[in-house]
């Protein structure tokens, strides 16, 4: 048996991976990536794909990149490890948090660190309720989010997401209230982008009249719904959404796991959106995927009262702070500012995408094409008069996901709609070969459906 076999066998008999239905895995087997370079993966059997989707939304800078791999590998023989407990720190990580600070709205010179977006929003979950009680407001609990929010696969942040399919393993929803998103392409109907926003903001103030004011922390959102479809909320959502949280005093989380580190042309989306959030979440983008790591940028209304307050925050992980991945999340940035790529996507890429996407539109299978800055979605459906959606939703998303793969192509379904988030070292000539191997790919989804 060959080196390949023995790995595939393994994994078949012995993994089982992450969102996965493991009676049809089983049946259809595993695609084992072997290495990448670049934008492309390659797998076990000698197959290159272009990798439009960045890994998993996080693979800033591409693939094998020296300048990363040489910042793990000089730090691990300096300091593999020490923790951030006891008084403790190190220099690494001193270093990122004063970097992150520097990049992210001025208003935000805090960090806590943990080691995934899952990890990242549960430590938000329990800051913004030890803050509340520290005010005297333990009563405030409740975080209000969206429908087809993500914000991670632990039980809390499962929680407090809007993915209600993980809801029947996620904690008590007590807690928790979720809200209809500004996802246009379902809602907005006749209503002018204007209206929208305002309409769309105005589920906020209901569900804050309804739960009661003094029982609701936070509001949560990501700037644009990425695992949830890259759902683009319209110009003025968010002021209004800002106003409804100052009124109420109500503390506004933006989760930028997937907008940040320049997938909207600056350094977050909140700077590009205007926004001014109490707490941020980083993840993804802060490595390139290099290592896992992720961060909270927290306020300095709510850093100096924690300070001024005292009292010890009970949370925390063994890898918070880890000075390998603080050592790879600065090589990243460095890496980010030298090549200039902020400004590569917001002045090049970002509008070549936004253009060239739209080629898809007349194709018979497409209800709607939308991007912002280096995320974007094709929406299929069966008849574009209504538009009228495919039942159930999501088959035919998988079945064109698998003939992009099939051709070369990464791409993810998010029920019938392909998502693509590109490296943002992708080039003009990289978006060409995508919208092409994507036309393709709807084309055989096409005529599959015909026969």
């Amino acid at each position: 048996m060959s080196n390949q076999e023995d790995i595939q066998r393994f994994e078949e008999q012995h993994h089982l991976p992450p969102f996965s239905d493991f009676k049809t895995l089983k049946k259809e087997g595993t695609r084992i990536i072997t290495h990448a370079q670049g934008h492309v993966i390659f797998d076990n059997d000698g197959n290159a794909i272009l990798d439009a989707m960045a890994g998993l939304w996080c693979v800033n800078v591409g693939y094998g990149r020296e300048e990363l791999v040489n910042a793990a590998t000089e730090q691990m023989k300096k300091l593999p490890y020490y923790n951030s407990f006891f008084k403790t720190s190190n220099e690494p990580v001193a270093r990122l948090s004063a970097k992150l600070a520097s990049i992210s709205p001025k208003h935000l010179n805090h960090v806590i660190y943990a080691n995934s977006g899952s990890e990242a929003n549960d430590t938000i979950i329990r800051l913004v309720r030890h803050y509340w009680n520290l005010k005297g407001h333990p009563e405030k609990r409740v975080i209000i989010g969206r429908d087809y929010g993500y914000h991670g696969s632990t039980i809390m942040a499962a929680s407090m997401g809007g993915m209600k399919a993980m809801h029947e393993q996620s904690a008590s929803e007590a807690d928790f209230e979720h809200i209809r998103p500004p996802y246009g392409f379902l809602y907005q109907g006749n209503q002018s982008e204007a209206q929208f926003a305002e309409s769309s903001a105005r589920h906020l103030e209901e569900k804050i009249h309804e739960v009661g004011a003094d029982k609701i922390a936070a509001f949560i959102a990501e700037p644009v719904q990425g695992a949830g479809g890259v759902i683009i909320p319209p110009k003025g959502y968010f002021d209004h959404i800002q106003n409804i949280c100052a009124k109420f005093d109500i503390l506004f989380i933006v989760d930028e796991v997937i907008t940040g580190f320049g997938r909207t042309g600056n350094w977050f989306a909140s700077q590009t959106m205007d926004l001014k959030p109490d707490l941020i979440t980083l993840a993804k983008g802060l490595t390139s995927g290099y290592m896992p790591m992720s961060a909270v940028m927290v306020s300095d209304k709510i850093a100096n009262y924690l300070i001024d307050e005292g009292g010890e925050f009970f949370h925390g992980f063994t890898y918070s702070g880890h000075p390998v991945s603080a050592a790879v999340a600065l090589a990243n940035i460095k890496l980010i500012e030298e090549e200039g790529l902020i400004r590569h996507v917001r002045d090049i890429t970002a509008p070549y995408l936004a253009k060239e996407i739209k080629r898809l539109d007349s194709h018979p299978l497409v209800g709607e094409t939308r991007s912002f800055g280096l995320l974007a979605c094709v929406e299929l459906v069966k008849h574009k008069s209504g538009p009228v959606l495919f039942d159930p939703i999501g088959e035919i998303g998988m079945r064109c996901r698998d003939h992009a793969i099939n051709s070369g192509l990464m791409v993810r379904a998010v029920r019938d709609g392909m998502i693509l988030s590109p490296p943002l070292s992708f080039k003009t000539e990289d978006i060409d070969i995508t919208i092409e191997k994507l036309n393709q790919a709807l084309d055989d989804t096409y005529t599959e459906l015909k026969k």
